[in-house]
């Protein structure tokens, strides 16, 4: 196989966590590993040191407390090296993709997009004020032209590939999942006892891990906790990760007398997610705006049921019954009432956490990245046959 010189093109990377940046670094190791050489392109401050080789960091403007940064243009390093790459994988469409678009047209090189987030839901999440007429419009339009620019649209689930379709009229996307390391998650190093955490033995730990923003639901969710917690003494809630909805969901948890069993770790590096997942029994989310969501994934392999709203990306990842619980809808009372039923059946939550840990084995990275790189080298030789 010939190696290659591919170029990941995101908004934001490490050390800012998120399912995108973990993706893309899980896959830049397993690329290089193979033989290929790898390069992320992203926006930043350019004395950052970063920790892995080959992150070419293009000036931007911060948006807050965002992560995102606004940037007319790539640096001139980063512009002189587009030109030498053999394929182009862009991860966001709207910053790093849209300045890419031009460059993979002028240079000949092939250009793949991974379709990783319902913007629709994102933009209802973080830009409500602006009429939801406009705001539609205006991804249709941006997504339509940037797809149709791509040689390759990927959709992490099928469920994406048909929103695609319905949203912008994009009819081509190839599902591949995005991957996992599951021996990761399935066996951390230095794993987090209960004790070290304050919970019992018996107690029946339900863990978030992520972004903790309107986005994700995250003040319903611990609305949802108080609820489950009221009827079952056993129920503690572990979270993990930080984010602006985070003030918001300690507050209910507090003002409902229930500060002892809940622990809010703050932000935590990747790594540190597999142990502190360790500690706990079940998985469980309020966000209806998942595409596959690897968190989900993860915790499965952890060996964690999930408890969750039956939405895209959730119900193309849990089966509900098997390997976790699935309210139909985000109703008051739909999550607290599948966490009590976990936490009130000790045969029920061991036979999901075994369902939900094998079903988790079919999202190896190393198999989905492996069908990615097939498309790599075909699209690479088929650009070169017609130049």
């Amino acid at each position: 196989m010939t190696a290659l010189r591919i170029g990941m093109f995101v908004d934001m990377y490490l050390p800012h966590v998120s399912g995108v940046t973990n993706h893309i670094s899980l896959y830049k190791r397993h690329f290089e590993q193979l033989g290929h050489e790898v390069f992320v392109f992203t926006f930043g401050d350019q004395d950052h040191i970063d920790t892995e080789p080959n992150v070419i960091r293009s000036p931007g403007m911060p948006w807050g407390r965002t992560g995102w940064r606004f940037a007319p243009a790539l640096s001139a390093p980063a512009r002189e090296l587009v030109p030498t790459l053999d394929i182009a994988h862009a991860h966001h469409p709207f910053q790093s993709g849209r300045l890419l678009v031009p460059l993979c047209k002028r240079h000949g090189i092939p250009l793949v997009f991974t379709n990783h987030t319902r913007y629709d839901l994102y933009s209802d999440a973080y830009a409500s004020l602006v009429p939801r007429s406009l705001r539609y419009a205006f991804l249709r339009w941006q997504l339509s032209h940037f797809d149709r620019a791509c040689d390759l649209v990927i959709a992490p689930a099928q469920s994406i590939a048909s929103w695609l379709e319905e949203f912008c009229g994009f009819a081509d996307a190839v599902t591949i999942p995005n991957g996992i390391d599951v021996q990761r998650f399935s066996n951390p190093e230095h794993p987090v006892s209960r004790e070290e955490l304050g919970f019992a033995h018996d107690d029946v730990v339900f863990c978030y891990a992520g972004r903790l923003g309107p986005e994700k639901n995250t003040e319903w969710l611990a609305r949802e906790f108080v609820m489950a917690a009221h009827r079952s003494p056993r129920a503690r809630l572990l979270v993990v990760g930080d984010g602006p909805s985070r003030m918001a969901a300690s507050a209910v948890i507090d003002q409902a007398g229930l500060t002892e069993r809940a622990v809010f770790t703050g932000m935590q590096s990747y790594d540190r997610i597999p142990a502190l997942e360790a500690a706990a029994d079940v998985f469980v989310t309020g966000s209806v705006s998942e595409v596959h969501p690897l968190v989900v994934l993860e915790a499965m392999a952890a060996g964690l049921p999930v408890v969750a709203v039956s939405s895209p990306g959730i119900a193309d990842t849990v089966r509900d019954g098997s390997t976790g619980l699935l309210a139909p809808t985000a109703t008051d009372g739909a999550l607290a009432d599948r966490m009590v039923a976990l936490a009130t059946d000790d045969a029920a939550l061991a036979s999901m956490a075994q369902h939900a840990r094998a079903a988790s084995m079919a999202f190896g990275f190393d198999q989905t990245a492996d069908v990615v790189l097939q498309h790599y080298q075909r699209l690479v030789s088929s650009r070169k046959h017609t130049r």
